[in-house]
Parts: structure tokens; C-alpha cells; sequence
């Protein structure tokens, strides 16, 4: 199946309340992920969080799709344009 790489941003407005179920969801798709970095913001009371994966569209949209349903949590996705075969 054909795989793509992709950065996924996110924001968390409330992070003592979300963190936990994010770094879950991030953990069912540990196979896709290849990076992540996170830098909290505490004079902001916000997390920035990047997590670079390689996968299938199907896969990364689950996680996204995920991680997007949670409440506080902005999330983007860039995907590459090449095709991984794989």
C-alpha cells in the first residue's frame, strides 16, 4: 500500500486536561510515527506539538481525525506529495 510522509501540528489550549488523551492517541499510531517535539508554552497555558509520521493516508487521517475531536486541540497536517511505496 502506497505510504506518504506527513508533519502533524497541533495545539493544545488546555494541556494538563488533554495531554494525557493526546499522548494515547499518538501511542495507538507509534507504528506511523517517526518524530515528534513539543514545546509547552506556560505563560500562554498552551503545548505546541509537531509529530512527523509515515503511513498511509487511511492511518494518518485516523490519527488526526482523533486527535482533532479532542476538545482544545487545533490540529494541521501537511502532506508530502510523493508517494512511498511500501
Amino acid at each position: 500500500m502506497d505510504k506518504k510522509i506527513a508533519v502533524v501540528s497541533a495545539i493544545l489550549e488546555a494541556p494538563v486536561d488533554v495531554q494525557s488523551r493526546f499522548n494515547a492517541i499518538v501511542s495507538e499510531f507509534k507504528e506511523i510515527v517517526r518524530g515528534r517535539t513539543g514545546i509547552p508554552f506556560e505563560q500562554y497555558g498552551v503545548s505546541v506539538i509537531t509529530i512527523i509520521v509515515v503511513g498511509t493516508m487511511d492511518e494518518i487521517n485516523g490519527m488526526t481525525g482523533k486527535l482533532g475531536n479532542l476538545s482544545g486541540v487545533s490540529v494541521k497536517t501537511s502532506v508530502s506529495k510523493k508517494t512511498i511505496e511500501g
